[in-house]
């Protein structure tokens, strides 16, 4: 048995199977619903419904509240439909283009730039051809069947290796392999592109770059496309880390910093210590970028990182700096912890 799903104000339509999530079909039939996560801790893929009911899966509450439920909201990546449903998104234009797909690749260079953070480096087969766009991920499948996340480090031109910055997280079945037992020439195999944080290029407005930790991957592929594009939209990149030393290529961002007109790179340090001698920016991230545009009405954001770093800038910049809401993308990277917690 299969449900009809009705996307507002598009029209479009899908089918989705019993069991399965408003998301998983979606992507399926390639409509663009927004996600993230597909865990159902980011939020990113919430709308309305407006007719119909779902029942939703183990979920974060800041993903959707109990009172946001009662009021007609769903989270598409955990509600599975009881029949037909006419949802309300907003949706993602041309995410059909790539159609998600299983791969092979074999690690071809582990790179370790700081103790916790390594530059895994992917070949992938000669005759097939992995079509993305910059800012989305792959997920690892592992041989137990659980999957692990990371985003692109390069812009799609660049399309005949991989390359993701995985910090390490002690006690990670996954992490802790790849900084202890992972080899050059290993298989692995993962499914991809996914993801809706990727460069929006039907507009003219000056972008802000937000990144904290390995959040700089995705964000990365995000200038190098710009700077590929021809793009002469202005680019600001806040990158923040504990200490100097977790801002791990920002070699090749004051790089750009003097090579790109219309870019600027602003280094971002919250617990500096003596001995580094920071004397750059200090504090949140996300903050240093509301000081230097306290008006964002005419911008575009793109943040990745920690979720907590997230959520503060979206309700920042769209509360106190007129950041529209639907200007503000973003990637949260969450945890294993934060996607099985009630």
């Amino acid at each position: 048995m299969t449900f009809k799903v009705t996307v507002q104000p598009s029209g479009r339509e899908f089918d989705c199977d019993v069991g399965d999530t408003v998301l998983a079909a979606a992507i399926r039939a390639g409509v663009g619903l927004p996600y993230g996560c597909k865990n159902g801790a980011c939020g990113t893929c919430k709308g309305r419904l407006l007719a119909g009911g779902v029942v939703h899966g183990a979920h974060q509450i800041k993903a959707l509240s109990a009172a946001e439920e009662d009021g007609g909201m769903a989270l598409f990546c955990c509600a599975r439909p009881h029949g037909d449903l006419t949802i309300e998104v907003r949706e993602v234009l041309a995410m059909g283009d790539f159609p998600v797909r299983k791969m092979p690749s074999r690690v071809t260079r582990l790179e370790r730039v700081t103790d916790d953070v390594m530059i895994v480096t992917l070949q992938l087969p000669a005759t097939e051809k992995f079509q993305y766009r910059a800012g989305q991920y792959i997920e690892f499948i592992l041989k137990d069947g659980n999957r692990r996340s990371y985003s692109m480090a390069h812009a799609p031109h660049v399309d005949e290796q991989l390359s993701l910055h995985i910090r390490h997280l002690p006690g990670g079945v996954f992490t802790d392999h790849v900084f202890s037992g992972m080899k050059e020439r290993d298989i692995l195999r993962f499914e991809g592109p996914l993801g809706t944080f990727f460069l929006r290029e039907d507009t003219d407005k000056p972008m802000i770059l937000l990144a904290s930790g390995t959040g700089f991957a995705p964000v990365k592929a995000i200038v190098e496309q710009a700077i590929q594009n021809k793009s002469s939209r202005p680019m600001t990149l806040y990158w923040g880390g504990r200490r100097p030393g977790d801002l791990y290529m920002s070699a090749l961002c004051e790089q750009w910093a003097q090579t790109i007109p219309q870019f600027r790179f602003i280094p971002v340090v919250s617990d500096a210590l003596p001995e580094d001698h920071w004397t750059g920016r200090t504090g949140f991230v996300h903050r240093a970028a509301m000081v230097d545009f306290p008006d964002m009405s005419g911008h575009e954001v793109y943040a990745c990182g920690a979720p907590i770093v997230v959520d503060s800038a979206q309700h920042d910049f769209v509360e106190r700096c007129g950041l529209p809401a639907e200007a503000f993308l973003a990637d949260a990277f969450t945890s294993q912890a934060d996607l099985v917690a009630p």
